[in-house]
């Protein structure tokens, strides 16, 4: 029952919106529009997250995406060619995540055609997802009733369900040094810039374990070449499956910070902040047994997978809620080359659908 077309028509639409993280406004309108179209009543929280209920049967499962894409993501410009809908090249496309938007609203639309067999559900529409999950992060979850949930924001193809992801610590790093003029006295300085270069060359970065990752990618100081920098910021995260793991991890970030401070007389101010925690739900859990079963009703084979990427499956995790990632085929994400199929799409939708006509 899903309109192939009617779908297509809505996603390129809504691609076309500008959704730049914290500039979500016209996005939310735009899906709130037609969550009302679908005879729902949408809200907003304070956030500017889109929270709307649907009455069926049983106990309502949670469905989610967010609103916002990575940057460049003003004045984005879908192409259509040989049944792929790619960016026009100057932009990301922003199927991450509103594909997943699309596929919940006609999914939605779908399910809710077969009169008492549709089960109940939240639609949840995150801020701010790609820039540290804030909007997940500020939800008033005493909105929720659902227990139990699915995000259509995972890159690969169909039939991928994730059970386990990464937690990440959220790290900001400021080193204070002293200024000096460069030519004239810079023995008399302490270099903020060279204690940074030390300290990262010191720690261990990149992949370091199958679970385990760490990055540094914000460096912002100095003023001029004829000063030695006195001050220097960097933003920097750590991320594991394991939390334990991740622990060493950021402790040993820390001291290469401490250590290469402490060698230059400069000093380190060094905060690390548990952004959202590790997911790990059971193959037997509940709603990977739905998903599963929803995945082969489309004709296709589930597949568990581990990622090293957090979504909001994550905070919704620290709240109680059983929920997993689905891969809706989106590829090249976070790059102009950005693309989703249309087969793709329309297979994502007939998912969501499944998820709602499922027997329990």
């Amino acid at each position: 029952m899903i309109d192939a077309n009617r779908l297509r028509d809505s996603f390129l639409a809504l691609v076309r919106i500008d959704n730049p993280s914290g500039q979500e406004v016209a996005m939310a309108e735009a899906v709130m529009a037609r969550l009302r179209d679908l005879g729902l009543l949408p809200e907003q929280d304070g956030k500017g997250n889109v929270i709307a209920a649907m009455a069926g049967r049983g106990e309502p499962l949670l469905l989610s995406a967010h609103l916002d894409s990575v940057a460049p993501a003003v004045g984005k410009e879908p192409v259509v060619a040989d049944g792929v809908v790619r960016s026009a090249g100057v932009t990301v496309l922003g199927a991450d995540d509103l594909a997943g938007v699309a596929a919940i609203l006609e999914g939605v639309r779908s399910a809710r055609k077969q009169d008492g067999h549709c089960r109940a559900a939240e639609i949840v529409f995150t801020v701010e997802e790609e820039i540290g999950l804030h909007g997940a992060r500020a939800l008033d979850y005493r909105r929720l009733r659902s227990k139990l949930g699915v995000a259509l924001d995972l890159n690969g193809e169909l039939g991928g369900i994730c059970i386990s992801a990464p937690a990440q610590d959220a790290i900001r790093v400021t080193i204070h040094g002293r200024a000096a003029h460069a030519g004239v006295a810079p023995e008399q300085g302490v270099s903020a810039i060279r204690v940074a270069a030390e300290a990262i060359a010191a720690m261990p970065l990149g992949r370091i374990d199958s679970e385990t990752t760490a990055n540094v990618g914000v460096i912002e100081g100095g003023a001029a070449t004829n000063i030695i920098p006195d001050r220097v910021m960097l933003k920097a995260e750590a991320r594991s499956r394991d939390a334990s793991k991740l622990d060493r991890q950021t402790k040993a970030m820390r001291a290469a910070f401490e250590a290469a401070a402490s060698h230059h007389g400069a000093a380190v101010d060094f905060q690390a902040e548990r952004a959202y925690g590790p997911i790990r739900v059971a193959e037997d859990a509940p709603i990977v047994q739905l998903c599963r079963r929803a995945v082969q009703a489309i004709g296709l084979e589930p597949c568990l997978i581990a990622t090293g990427g957090g979504s909001d499956v994550n905070v919704f995790g620290m709240h109680g809620i059983a929920a997993v990632n689905l891969s809706i085929g989106y590829r090249e994400i976070h790059t102009p080359g950005e693309h989703i199929s249309l087969s793709d799409l329309e297979q994502a939708a007939r998912l969501v659908e499944a998820l709602l006509t499922a027997e329990d």
